[in-house]
């Protein structure tokens, strides 16, 4: 049984094996960052509980700070594409570190919010770097695994962060904040010690569409290819559903379940951690032979179906976790699908930039769902803010369905077809 295990194991993961150093680094990076990401997950319950708001409120605050975060976000796509990854990231992490561990020594109240999403709007301004470090360390043909790779790092990290920030919420708020902070530090420490070399990866044969176009700008780049700015619609409209998992399942949670809601919630988005790290290498594997736009196109599915459970399974608690799992299948399914698929079919020159357009798509569609679904609750039910998300799950599959035809015209040399 034992060496059946180890058999199996290094099936799994010694698809990894091979990478840039590099990726490593960002690996653990990511996983040191993610084990004290404690307050994301419990930023609704903190604006409710702690601070009394309710859901038409706690949207409108993330609306408008998270508004500040779209013309970051375009200016760290720029940066990325014309600076030093490495020193952007670094750079960026300390103002982070700085943040929460002020955070960490204040009361509760709306400047220790602040803070926080002053941290958090640095983290966007970095996000780009990570993504296209990701791509530039990577080849055409290893770029799934690649993203695999950092995808479990980040959730290897946070598969106990919500659990104990849940346990700590109610009478301890603070250390969580003060953990966020070291862990971060210990990720800036690792990327400052171990990556050296951020050179791009060269491929005798690269995909003529990631052909460099300095001369292009970003607009004229999509403009240009329409079939882009669909799929990154067909994103939005995914992200619309995905974001309640921070929003509406806890409100739910805590409609429920009162303070108890929070540990309850914490125990949820551990699960979806663990159900990461397990099936992430299994479906890496399994889905291998899946092209970009079926894994995307299952992962809705997926995502919609679990969500579309809390129609029926309100006061069920065993039920949440299984509607868990589904939702962690689906969510797998998208980013081994998302990134390798943008990637593949844009200019490696514009990795940053449009990493950070395609940002303001999930982030537009992040803020409208919490808006809208946030008026609903507050003025209907949440049955009613169910069935909203379960019938714009369903127009994104028909978008994805949709997405696969025009593709296979845009872009035949991916699949083997001549122009």
């Amino acid at each position: 049984m034992v060496r059946i295990g180890k058999k199996v194991f290094w099936k799994l993961f010694g698809q990894y094996k091979g990478l840039r150093r590099e990726l490593y680094v960002l690996f653990w990076g990511k996983a040191a960052t993610n084990m004290g990401a404690m307050i994301w997950p419990m930023l609704t319950l903190i604006l409710s509980n702690k601070l009394g708001m309710n859901a038409k409120e706690i949207a409108s605050i993330t609306i408008t700070l998270g508004m500040i975060q779209f013309p970051v976000n375009l200016l760290g796509g720029k940066l990325a594409d014309h600076c030093n990854k490495r020193n952007l990231i670094i750079i960026c992490d300390l103002v982070t570190v700085i943040c929460y561990l002020i955070a960490a020594v204040i009361p509760v109240s709306m400047t220790q919010i602040l803070l926080f999403f002053t941290a958090s709007v640095f983290q966007t301004m970095e996000n780009p770097s990570y993504d296209a470090l990701v791509a530039d360390l990577s080849g055409t043909e290893d770029r799934e695994k690649a993203y695999s790779l950092i995808y479990l790092g980040m959730n290897l990290g946070i598969i106990l962060a919500p659990s104990i920030g849940g346990m700590l919420f109610q009478h301890h708020l603070g250390v969580a904040y003060a953990i966020d902070g070291l862990t971060t530090l210990s990720s800036t420490i690792l990327i400052f010690l171990f990556i050296k070399d951020i050179t791009p990866v060269t491929e005798k044969q690269k995909n003529v569409y990631e052909q460099e176009q300095h001369t292009q700008s970003t607009w004229k780049i999509l403009w240009g290819q329409k079939t882009i700015l669909f799929f990154l619609i067909c994103w939005a409209v995914y992200q619309f559903s995905y974001t309640q998992f921070n929003f509406l399942i806890p409100l739910n949670m805590e409609a429920l379940y009162d303070a108890k809601g929070a540990v309850y919630f914490g125990f949820i988005t551990s699960l979806n951690g663990l159900v990461v790290i397990l099936g992430t290498p299994v479906l890496t594997k399994a889905a291998g032979k899946l092209s970009d736009i079926q894994k995307l196109t299952l992962g809705q599915i997926l995502v919609w179906f679990s969500l579309g459970m809390y129609l029926f399974i309100q006061g069920m608690l065993p039920m949440y976790y299984l509607s868990m799992v589904i939702f962690t299948v689906g969510e797998i399914l998208t980013t081994l699908g998302s990134y390798p698929y943008l990637t593949r079919r844009i200019p490696a020159s514009h990795r940053g930039r449009i990493s950070s357009v395609s940002s303001l798509f999930l982030g537009a569609a992040a803020y409208s769902s919490q808006g809208m679904i946030g008026g609903i609750v507050e003025h209907g039910t949440l049955i009613q803010a169910w069935e909203w998300i379960a019938g714009i799950g369903a127009v994104g599959i028909l978008l994805y369905l949709l997405l696969m035809v025009v593709d296979k015209r845009t872009y035949p040399l991916l699949y083997g077809q001549k122009k």
